[in-house]
């Protein structure tokens, strides 16, 4: 039995499926819940210096508010269901790493997570963030669609 669920979030309406169904099990077996939000930093380019657009930090400041938000929906969650749980979020150009960090920093038993649906051509180039920390991770990962 599984007795601390990592629950990583983008927000994305698969992600609260994850998070629904982790609060779920965790309310009828005893688990408390991890919930975190990897926010990806300003893609800083020193050649594309002159086109800016926005300022990084302004950047950085939203992502890190709409990951803050997306954790809360975790916690609240978490709450309504009597279920224990402690958030956190990160600021990373490698998610996924993240997350498997974040598995052994808070001794989790399994990770709930979300599959994000992309062409078999989009995820051959871009790879897939759910693939990534299947091939890494030590602990079991379940993956929600």
């Amino acid at each position: 039995m599984f007795k601390t669920i990592l629950v990583p979030t983008d927000g994305s309406e698969r992600s609260d499926k994850a998070i629904a169904s982790a609060i779920d099990y965790a309310k009828h077996c005893g688990s408390r819940i991890i919930g975190i939000s990897v926010a990806e930093p300003y893609p800083f380019s020193p050649l594309a210096e002159s086109s800016m657009a926005i300022d990084p930090g302004i950047y950085e400041d939203n992502v890190r508010s709409l990951a803050e938000q997306h954790v809360k929906k975790v916690a609240d969650a978490a709450e309504a269901a009597g279920v224990p749980c402690k958030t956190a979020t990160m600021l990373s150009f490698a998610p996924d790493e993240e997350i498997v960090n974040a598995a052994k920093a808070y001794e989790c038993d399994v990770i709930f997570m979300a599959s994000h649906s992309r062409s078999s051509l989009s995820r051959i180039f871009l790879g897939s963030k759910t693939q990534k920390v299947l091939a890494h991770s030590s602990i079991p990962v379940l993956v929600l669609r």
